[in-house]
């Protein structure tokens, strides 16, 4: 029999410590490590040598020279997702440099790490990374198949960077693994939850839904691990917390972003060893939890400005999944706006309702920086206004038409971020303007540079131009 083939990393970056360091770990857990001083030593390596010694894993950092702006980096994870697309990258950045591993997460990048490094935690990262990376010789993801391995009822779509989402479930749903979800606000993040939750060995028992922003840090300890009788005031009675009602099951941290930091170290001590301990009581008690958190903030960027704990992000994000904004899969835009529409029609007892092609073409075209969630109030709206089962674009006119008095409504920024608010801006003057630089600057009473940056932020610089 012939012995296991061990993974191979490749590790690149200038510093000979870095490599030495980095080399060692990862030939103590069972890998093969290999080293490259910097981009076009990386890309040799690549390039050399029998299929038998392909790599399965890059670690990369993102400077090789005194300029630390990153751009070379962020090049070279652009070829190597242009020689080997299925090639998982892990990027190595220092905490400063946060909203740069954010860019590279975001071009294609599997996740990253800082220096200095945890071993534990770096190799638990490696593996899961590993474990999730699809080979490459892996058939073309379909919602038919994704839809034969789980139970993706709910979830509407078939976009390759939804399928891509639900292929990270098919594969993490079965393992205990905590999984952080990221995503604008209405993408569908609490959807994701479920769908981890359903396909786990954990279906029977509950998942306990949580939203951290909306409890305050003095009852935070009584309702996360609950109180006996005669704790406090009003405490009349044994209360089961949140974490002790989760046990078994799943517990969904939803808008953990916004988790006060004095909270964040109580529950971190659960999530180390799955113990907490009543509010009065004398010992602590045992849980059994498999947790699922989601934010729409950037929680790495919260990392390096202080105000989440770098151990607690560690915690939560062993597995992320970015869910893609609308505006990033408009093919799916008229799937959802027939079952949404079907859904809503049921609701109010319309009938069956029939969405004209000039409304799923005028649908498909807007920004929707409110997501599924602001496509699902538009069809809503024109639903109940046009009282009929037969929608054209006209309809969906007409209606908007109805509510531009409201209050904000006119700028179609009902539920936004102040985030979303601004890229939304953007995208209307960059179309309003065909890019043009100096009169979207004027439109939006910026100055060219300010607006290079939020064009940059936004990932919207490439339609930008001069004149």
């Amino acid at each position: 029999m012939e012995p296991t083939r061990k993974r191979r990393i490749l590790i690149v970056d200038d510093d000979s410590a870095v490599q030495v360091s980095l080399a060692l770990l990862l030939k103590q857990s069972g890998f093969d490590a290999v080293c490259a001083d910097g981009p076009q030593q990386a890309l040799e390596q690549l390039q050399a040598g029998p299929v038998d010694l392909r790599f399965d894993l890059v670690l990369q950092d993102m400077n090789f020279s005194l300029q630390t702006s990153g751009e070379e980096g962020l090049d070279l994870l652009a070829r190597i997702k242009q020689l080997q697309p299925a090639l998982p990258v892990l990027l190595m950045t220092a905490w400063g440099s946060i909203s740069l591993a954010v860019r590279g997460v975001k071009a294609g990048a599997a996740n990253f790490f800082t220096k200095p490094w945890d071993n534990a935690q770096l190799i638990a990262l490696a593996e899961a990374t590993l474990d999730l990376a699809a080979p490459a010789t892996a058939p073309k993801l379909t919602r038919r198949s994704l839809d034969a391995q789980c139970d993706f009822s709910g979830i509407v779509g078939e976009h390759p960077k939804l399928l891509k989402v639900l292929e990270t479930i098919a594969q993490v749903a079965r393992t205990r693994a905590p999984v952080l979800i990221l995503g604008e606000s209405g993408t569908g993040k609490e959807l994701i939850a479920d769908a981890i939750h359903r396909n786990s060995p954990r279906a029977e028992q509950p998942i306990v839904k949580i939203n951290m922003g909306a409890i305050t840090s003095s009852l935070f300890e009584s309702e996360m691990f609950g109180h006996v009788r005669g704790a406090f005031t009003d405490a009349r009675s044994d209360r089961k917390g949140h974490i002790a009602a989760a046990s078994g099951g799943t517990l969904f941290l939803d808008e953990i972003g916004e988790l006060q930091r004095g909270d964040q170290v109580k529950l971190l001590r659960v999530l180390q060893d799955q113990r907490y301990q009543p509010v009065g009581a004398s010992t602590a008690a045992q849980a059994d939890l498999r947790v699922v958190s989601a934010t729409n903030r950037e929680l790495a960027e919260l990392v390096a400005a202080g105000d989440f704990r770098e151990d607690l992000f560690y915690r939560l994000n062993l597995i992320t999944i970015r869910l893609p904004p609308l505006r990033e899969r408009r093919s799916d835009i008229p799937l959802l706006a027939r079952h949404i529409a079907a859904r809503v029609a049921d609701g109010y007892g319309l009938g069956e309702v029939v969405l004209a092609p000039d409304a799923l073409d005028w649908l498909s075209g807007q920004p929707w920086p409110g997501n599924i969630r602001q496509l699902k109030q538009t069809l809503e709206r024109a639903l109940l206004l046009a009282g009929k089962q037969h929608l054209g674009q006209a309809d969906f006119l007409a209606a908007n038409a109805v509510d531009e008095g409201a209050p904000g409504a006119r700028l179609g920024v009902d539920g936004m971020t102040l985030e979303q608010v601004e890229r939304h801006m953007i995208e209307q003057a960059l179309q309003q303007h065909a890019g043009n630089i100096s009169r979207m600057a004027k439109a939006l009473g910026l100055s060219r540079t300010a607006l290079y940056r939020r064009l940059e932020r936004h990932g919207l610089g490439a339609g930008v131009r001069e004149e």
